[in-house]
């Protein structure tokens, strides 16, 4: 050990401790050879010095016999070659997937490369982004599920149990039912070109009825939003709701890149300390100075209260201070609870 046996590191050559931690070994743990080491066991694919295999079809086989990108998703997701019907129907939906406008996860995705980051690190960002607001496939397809799961077990027709579900979940963002698709008509499109292709089926035709039951209950214009358009359409392509969020949230990426590189292309970097905030945009408390220690009980407030008035007094006075999550005063719902 040398020098490091003489040097006082803490606490550490308290002579309390149960071991002497400078003659502690260096390196790793030998492998404990007594039992088999761990692996993990896949059957998506396997790989090894000549060849990468996905459920049973070599790779480099399928691309030079003429196979893409989107056969391999449903290799990968569901082990089968698709029908050109279907390769055609995904390619459309990744398509209008791909989302290259300026949405929130692109400028999330821009903001990153501003701080001199990698490409893959702002790509990561905008997924992120990608949240239950922004595509909550997975409730969305499961919430199908279970309706045609009635369907199916009660014998109820589609309309009602597409009514009863609009009246449960009206105005819920993984309803697939909005106001955000009214002047846009891909939505609607998308169905279209599922139908003249072939591949729509029970997902499609439940989500028409529940576009129906909403625009009867709702007191404004509903329609069709690309949630309710993609979810219905990769499910009945055969896509469970949590592949179509993974597939979604890359194909997203896509485009998120393409803004990570024209940011660091035609903007400088920011530089540490160069995004300030002026004291015009701070509207708290005014420049006051820090107290000595032993004024603070002239000038410490406590939290505690004890009575019902005064708790009240100090809820509402602590909602105005705006970061404190006082303001917040919904119920969140953990969007993991849908899926």
């Amino acid at each position: 050990m040398g020098d490091l046996d003489k040097k006082v590191i803490g606490n550490l050559n308290d002579p309390r401790l149960p071991y002497d931690y400078n003659k502690r070994p260096y390196g790793t743990v030998s492998m404990d050879t007594t039992r088999p080491p761990f692996q993990w066991a896949s059957e998506v694919a396997y790989k090894n010095a000549y060849r990468i295999v996905a459920r049973g079809y070599d790779t480099t086989h399928l691309v030079e016999l003429g196979y893409g990108l989107v056969d391999i998703l449903f290799i990968d997701f569901q082990s089968r070659i698709p029908l050109i019907e279907e390769e055609k129907m995904l390619n459309y939906v990744m398509i209008l997937s791909l989302e290259d406008g300026l949405s929130m996860p692109a400028v999330l995705s821009r903001i990153v490369a501003r701080s001199k980051t990698f490409l893959t690190q702002a790509c990561g960002t905008s997924i992120l982004a990608f949240g239950h607001a922004y595509g909550a496939f997975s409730a969305f397809g499961n919430m199908l599920i279970e309706g045609l799961a009635k369907v199916e077990e009660y014998g109820k027709t589609m309309d009602a149990v597409a009514l009863e579900l609009v009246k449960d979940k009206l105005g819920d963002p993984a309803l697939g039912v909005s106001d955000l698709m009214l002047k846009d008509p891909a939505a609607k499109k998308m169905f279209i070109r599922a139908e003249e292709l072939g591949v729509a089926g029970q997902y499609i035709a439940f989500t028409k009825e529940v576009v129906k039951a909403a625009q009867q209950q709702s007191d404004h214009a509903v329609d069709l939003d690309m949630l309710g358009a993609i979810g219905a359409t990769m499910m009945d392509l055969g896509f469970s709701p949590e592949a179509t969020w993974a597939i979604i949230a890359i194909t997203r990426s896509f485009g998120a890149g393409a803004h990570y590189i024209e940011e660091v292309e035609r903007e400088d970097y920011t530089s540490l300390g160069q995004e300030l905030t002026p004291k015009e945009l701070y509207d708290g408390p005014e420049d006051r100075p820090v107290p000595p220690l032993e004024d603070r009980d002239k000038i410490a407030k406590p939290a505690q209260t004890f009575t019902p008035d005064e708790w009240k007094e100090a809820f509402e006075e602590r909602k105005k201070l705006h970061g404190s999550g006082y303001a917040i005063i919904e119920e969140v719902k953990d969007p993991s609870e849908k899926t």
